[in-house]
Formats: C-alpha cells, structure tokens, sequence
C-alpha cells in the first residue's frame, strides 16, 4: 500500500488562490468578437454591410429623428460557433422595434446529432430570453442547457447591430 503524506492546507489554499488568480490575469487577455472587429475594421469597410448580414425589411420610421440607434425592420445575420467535434453555424433573424427586439428566429444546419439535439432547445428556448428585451442589452450565454449555439447567437446579433445602426 503505498501512502501519501497530505499537503497542509495553507499550502493547498495558496496553490488555489495563483491558479484562480491565473485565470483571471488570463482572462483579461481575451477579445470579443466586437473587439476585433472594431479593431481589424477600417471605416471604409464598415460603411458596408456585411456579406452575412442582410437586411430583409425596410425602415418604418426615421430612427434618428425618434432617437433610436437602430432603424427599425427585420435582419438576418450568420453566426458560427465551435464544438469538440465541428464548427456548427446559425442563421438568426430579429425583428427591431425602438431598439427592442420583437420578434426572433433562429434556424441551424447541424453537422452532428449532439449539436442536433443542443441547436433545438436552443431554438425552443431563445424567443423566451430576448424578446421584449433591448438589442443593447442582449448577451446570451446559455440556453435550455445549450452554451455553445450562444456564442453563434451573440456574433449574429453584433452583425445585425451593425447593418440595423442608424
């Protein structure tokens, strides 16, 4: 039998205390999607709308003169996401009211039976989350139990913001 001596507990809780304190200095070094889009974006590129973002409706009201940041309508971006197995991709359509989201569709095209599975209860599960809710103030991270389908969500959302601003 082969016996271990245990590590005191000021020394188990300092070697956690680093490893969580090297997560958070590891954390503060990523970007989001936003970031680097802004950051990789130059002005003439942004005047254009984006090949996956396209707008399917037409402005209802003049945003701008009611103080809205986005013109009202209905838009559909493409939003892709990474799982252990694929890369899966989403295409979102909201509907934009005085900067609220109305309406929201989400359909997918899943390349595994997991991400079949996690796609429709996310899709069962987002009208429920964003509708009635801001644009701005919209960030999905998780689901009907499905966290991965958000990030593909979230990059479409941002397209969308960027085709739909005033």
């Amino acid at each position: 039998m082969i016996r271990f001596q245990e590590v005191p507990r000021p020394a188990r809780v300092g070697a956690a205390l680093v490893g969580v304190a090297g997560m958070l200095a590891l954390a503060g070094c990523s970007t989001t999607p936003a970031a680097e889009a802004e950051s990789t974006t130059d002005t003439s590129a942004s005047a254009a709308p984006s090949a996956s973002a396209s707008s399917t409706g037409s402005a209802t009201t003049d945003a701008a003169a009611s103080g809205s940041a986005y013109v009202d309508g209905s838009y559909t971006a493409e939003g892709s996401y990474s799982t252990p197995e694929s890369v899966e991709q989403i295409s979102v359509t909201v509907t934009l009211a005085d900067d609220v989201i109305t309406a929201v569709e989400v359909t997918g095209d899943p390349q595994k039976s997991e991400s079949k599975e996690y796609q429709s209860k996310f899709i069962g599960g987002i009208s429920d989350v964003v509708v009635g809710k801001s644009i701005d103030e919209i960030s999905v991270d998780r689901v009907a139990g499905s966290s991965l389908t958000s990030g593909g969500f979230n990059q479409a959302i941002e397209e969308i913001k960027t085709e739909a601003a005033a």
